[in-house]
């Protein structure tokens, strides 16, 4: 599923040095599928043209010029009913004004009044105008109206000072977007807990045992979940990777950090994914400081850690939602065996096998070839595929699962 595909999106244009990054938004939506309409202000096009926005989404800009259509209906009344969405970046703080106390003196203003979608502003303006009481006034009445407001972040401004008041990267608007358009999906009021990345387990201060894992498949499982509607609580073990947009994440390190997090999230939830490749074995003893190297180990005693997913078994009949708990098994060797028969053991509603000896699949990379085991016993083998189409493969199945 592509979130983005043949959804209409409006994105309201304002007067601010950042109306080039509108520019960058537009031409990432339409590369995602959406049809963009771009409505700029007057004070927009002192920085940008509509020809611009024209050129990157294939589709007419509008302006003040079009407030009133020429095919028997008002632009903004039309524009409005059709969008599924409404997001206005840059916003100067005058539009955020003029939007929060109803004033429609131009299309862009109009068209939100008239608009029943859900809304995102992303502000862009100088760091006192951004906390000037009167600003945050407006931006308070919107977000009890419930508009998304994202950004702004902290950096260079075009005042030549450094604070609040730049605009959101285009990614994170996205990410924002994507979350909005995927409140209707078919998980929607459904909690999922995803795990991603690898667990670390201390030698000493400096050194530990841990695995290649890059979080990449958990993280794109979250965003696949988010997409279908999904309350997603991320539990990330030692990743880079930025977060998807409206998840909950819960950053931790070790085994037993992964533990707590996960028994503490299942509580309420409807659905856990074990993508992390948690350690096996931990350390005996941590040493507290630094080994030197002329003094020499010859060896570190290992224990085993506990199995996470043996003990979500053991709870899920006290646990009346969670109705879906799959695994991840990464082999190397006599990958279907060791599978199905950590299937079973762990009373899995599925599980995900991967081979990752293979250089086009596994850790660190962004492709993935799986074998997809479920409770009944039948395979299915997918072919090698992006690890966001793996993802969004297992997020479809969740579904049908929680159906």
């Amino acid at each position: 599923m592509n979130i983005f595909q043949g959804r209409s999106v409006l994105l309201g244009i304002t007067g601010s040095i950042a109306a080039y990054k509108g520019v960058e938004l537009a031409s990432r939506l339409t590369q995602e599928g959406a049809l963009v309409d771009v409505i700029l202000t007057p004070s927009a096009q002192k920085f940008v043209t509509p020809l611009t926005f024209q050129s990157v989404t294939g589709r007419k800009a509008y302006t003040d010029e079009d407030l009133w259509g020429g095919e028997g209906h008002v632009t903004h009344i039309g524009l409005g009913r059709v969008g599924d969405l409404l997001i206005v970046a840059p916003a100067s703080a005058n539009t955020i004004a003029r939007i929060a106390q109803g004033i429609a003196d131009n299309l862009l203003c109009v068209t939100a009044l008239a608009a029943r979608c859900p809304v995102i502003i992303a502000p862009a303006m100088d760091a006192g105008m951004f906390s000037h009481p009167a600003t945050q006034a407006n931006v308070s009445i919107l977000k009890e109206r419930g508009v998304t407001f994202i950004g702004p972040a902290a950096g260079h401004l075009a005042s030549g000072l450094v604070g609040v008041g730049r605009m959101e990267d285009t990614a994170a608007i996205i990410g924002a977007a994507r979350w909005k358009l995927g409140h209707d999906g078919n998980l929607a009021g459904k909690k999922i807990v995803v795990t991603a990345g690898g667990t670390q387990e201390a030698i000493d201060p400096v050194r530990m045992v841990t695995n290649r894992s890059s979080g990449k498949q958990g993280y794109a499982l979250a965003q696949a979940a988010i997409d279908h509607g999904a309350n997603v609580t991320l539990i990330s073990a030692n990743c880079s990777l930025p977060s998807p947009f409206g998840c909950k994440l819960v950053e931790v390190s070790s085994a037993a950090g992964m533990l707590g997090a996960v028994l503490d999230e299942i509580q309420d939830a409807n659905g856990l994914i074990m993508a992390a490749a948690v350690a096996d074995f931990k350390p005996v003893q941590i040493a507290a400081e630094k080994i030197k190297k002329d003094t020499g180990l010859a060896s570190i005693e290992l224990e085993p850690t506990v199995d996470i997913l043996h003990q979500v078994a053991n709870r899920r009949g006290s646990l009346a939602n969670l109705k879906c708990v799959i695994g991840f098994a990464a082999e190397t060797e006599d990958l279907l065996e060791n599978a199905r028969i950590k299937l079973k053991k762990k009373k899995l509603n599925m599980i995900v096998a991967n081979d990752i000896s293979a250089t086009d699949a596994g850790f660190g990379v962004d492709t993935n070839r799986v074998i997809l085991i479920k409770q009944d016993g039948s395979a299915e083998s997918l072919p090698l595929m992006t690890k966001i189409e793996v993802a969004e493969t297992i997020i479809e199945i969740t579904a049908q699962i929680l159906e």
